[in-house]
């Protein structure tokens, strides 16, 4: 089963290793849906469990962060 996640890269990360990242989602069976290179950088994708827990492990090293998406709203 997939799930939509953004993955948030540290500043610090070229947007060359940021492709290599995008590149190994869709060759472990995920989407990339879009990119984010302006106010943080990283990009929203379906993402397979499979290859989830590896990209996790990514995590403080060259990724911030990852996230469930989904719909934001405010009161």
């Amino acid at each position: 089963m997939s799930g939509k996640y953004i993955v948030v890269f540290k500043d610090n990360v070229s947007q060359n290793d940021i492709d290599k990242y995008a590149q190994e989602v869709a060759e472990n069976g995920g989407q990339v849906n879009q990119r984010y290179d302006t106010v943080l950088k990283g990009f929203s994708a379906s993402i397979p469990d499979s290859y989830l827990q590896q990209l996790q492990s990514f995590t403080g090293s060259v990724i911030d962060y990852i996230e469930p998406d989904g719909i934001v709203t405010t009161q």
